[in-house]
């Protein structure tokens, strides 16, 4: 395990739709940045995963849109190791942030919805695309991108505090 938890975890309920796609936007997001914060982790999990499932085809499509490859995602579960070197988890909905808290024990005290920090009045849910078409999917990846500037401030402050607690 790293002396300051350096995994950035994305949470949705199979891990083939919203995690993994809001887990590339936002290795794609801290590619741009400076270090610390570009050589993070990330990762996506499921509350509900069958491990090893590819992603949707529609989130392969919907990211492919804007550059970024999903072809080689495999969906996972929560694990006793994601949570050791989880600096934060960032959940859809409110019900993914409830299994979280209920299946980790104790619940860990890095847990977020991914559109909280975007401001007041905005929705904070993330509504599930399964079963929907392209356009569904396009308009989930674009609410995930719309919260992304927030979440890179929440991990900056995260794990500043986290590496001068070491």
């Amino acid at each position: 395990m790293p002396d300051t938890p350096n995994e950035i975890v994305f949470v949705c309920t199979a891990n083939t739709c919203r995690s993994p796609m809001a887990a590339a936007l936002f290795r794609h997001a801290l590619d741009a940045q400076d270090n610390p914060l570009s050589s993070l982790k990330v990762s996506s999990a499921g509350v509900s995963a069958f491990p090893g499932q590819a992603a949707s085809e529609n989130s392969v499509d919907a990211l492919k849109k804007v550059g970024i490859d999903l072809k080689n995602h495999k969906s996972q579960g929560l694990s006793q190791e994601l949570v050791d070197n989880t600096l934060a988890f960032f959940c859809m909905t409110d019900s993914h942030l409830a299994m979280l808290n209920y299946q980790i024990d104790p619940p860990p005290p890095n847990a977020f919805l991914m559109r909280q920090f975007i401001g007041d009045g905005i929705d904070d849910q993330i509504p599930d695309p399964f079963g929907g078409n392209l356009r569904q999917y396009e308009a989930c990846r674009d609410s995930m991108v719309e919260a992304i500037p927030s979440l890179i401030e929440v991990v900056r402050k995260l794990h500043e505090a986290a590496s001068s607690a070491k």
